[in-house]
């Protein structure tokens, strides 16, 4: 993108809005403001493509594809996926839950994509939308001011440049460029977990229109996903508890096998499989953020929370945060006797979409929720509410209240039906999660 972001020497240092991050939330924030008429600088650390996790998308993703004017692009790399495959040691059969079943069917099917090739197609779209497109570029830091803020830069080359901006958004990810200058992120004391991953050839996939659907393995330790992509290759990825990854005794390579070999259905699918990509290994999975948005700045994406991805929700939190984010800011621009409300109204939606997910989240490993993820019954109309949420259905004013409440009560019902199993699950991620707080806690 050398031709299209232009040289920062020849630039003015002024912006209307400075976008720190060129990953999903960052690239669709500036591609919609910039499509309004505002000056945008958008800055990226790396170069494009570069390697990102978190391949699968959502149902909800696809409007605002349309929006962005990017859907073509998304489908030209996109391998279709139509539902998601729950397998559990614990019980006989898998299970296939297809968004074709949710409450709105407007939206049945969702894509799996190498991050790389979609960062890449959102990125350019905000470049043709007028952003103003630096790559390996940092900003280092923000002071703000009464009129918006002063931003620190350093370019690959070493370059230091001062910016000035009304406003700042940041997109930092996992960076989280704000909330540690502010000292307001801590890890989630309500779930903790770890990652390693890596990319195989040769995977076995599902059967004729499934292809491309992700599966969730469970397994001891924590879930699994194995994701297939369009070019051939297949994500495969175990999410565990701290513990699991403190046994570790060799290389992050054969840890990652010998932890595939304890989920049979999975290691099934692997076996005639090769490893094409080293194997990565991430920690302090789950955090979150005290505020979202104050004056002169709001956080999109990872840079507010992120939350574990078993149910795939990254990207469409990320560009969702951007659409309301875009709104909040021109509104704060253009009245600025309504910032208050509409950045207090912004911080409340950021913190709807990880909220409403996470009571899933925090269960999926317990025996209750496993088992009626993996024996929904005949409860069709509960069904159709649980699946709205696995598509992204969060935000909207859908009918699916009732639905998730019902399910709600039927996992408590189940719950007190086998006291003895529920104690046991409830104990041991009690002790995990006060081991895993304690240990991070300064000596």
């Amino acid at each position: 993108m050398a031709d299209d972001t232009g040289s920062m020497e020849a630039s003015s240092n002024q912006c209307d809005v400075m976008v720190i991050g060129g990953g999903p939330g960052g690239a669709t924030i500036a591609a919609l403001l910039a499509a309004r008429g505002r000056d945008v600088v958008l800055l990226e650390k790396a170069k494009h493509p570069r390697f990102h996790i978190g391949e699968s998308l959502l149902p909800l993703n696809m409007p605002l594809f349309e929006q962005l004017g990017v859907a073509d692009e998304v489908k030209a790399i996109g391998m279709p996926k139509y539902g998601v495959e729950f397998v559990s040691p614990w019980h006989d059969n898998a299970m296939m839950l297809e968004f074709a079943d949710a409450w709105d069917k407007a939206y049945p099917s969702a894509y799996q994509v190498r991050r790389s090739e979609f960062d890449q197609v959102l990125f350019n779209n905000a470049v043709r939308k007028g952003a103003r497109a630096f790559e390996e570029c940092r900003a280092t830091a923000v002071e703000f001011t009464d009129g918006g803020a002063h931003v620190s830069t350093r370019g690959a080359d070493g370059l230091e440049q001062e910016w000035q901006a009304k406003f700042v958004v940041d997109a930092s990810g996992r960076d989280t460029l704000l909330a540690s200058q502010f000292g307001i992120k801590r890890k989630n004391p309500k779930h903790n977990s770890l990652a390693l991953f890596g990319h195989y050839e040769g995977a076995q996939r599902l059967p004729g229109k499934a292809e491309g659907n992700i599966t969730v393995f469970w397994f001891d330790h924590g879930w699994f996903w194995l994701i297939p992509l369009a070019d051939g290759t297949t994500s495969v990825g175990a999410v565990c508890w701290p513990y699991y990854m403190k046994t570790r005794d060799g290389s992050l390579e054969e840890f990652f096998r010998d932890t595939i070999a304890l989920c049979p259905a999975l290691a099934a699918r692997l076996k005639n499989a090769t490893l094409v990509s080293p194997v990565t290994a991430t920690g302090n999975y789950s955090y979150e953020v005290s505020r979202a948005a104050g004056r002169n700045y709001l956080m999109v994406g990872d840079a507010f929370a992120f939350i574990d991805p078993v149910f795939s929700t990254g990207v469409y939190l990320a560009m969702n945060s951007g659409f309301v984010g875009a709104d909040t800011i021109e509104t704060c621009l253009t009245a600025p006797e309504k910032a208050p409300a509409a950045l207090k109204k912004y911080d409340a939606t950021m913190r709807r979409g990880p909220k409403v997910f996470s009571w899933f989240i925090y269960r999926v490993t317990n025996p209750t929720l496993r088992d009626l993820f993996m024996d929904p019954g005949d409860h069709h109309w509960i069904k159709a509410g649980v699946l709205s949420v696995l598509a992204g259905d969060v935000f909207r004013n859908s009918p699916i209240g009732l639905r998730i409440l019902a399910f709600k009560l039927i996992y408590y019902i189940q719950g007190l039906a086998h006291p003895a199993r529920t104690w046991m699950a409830w104990r041991r991620r009690k002790v995990i999660i006060r081991e895993t707080v304690q240990e991070a806690a300064p000596s």
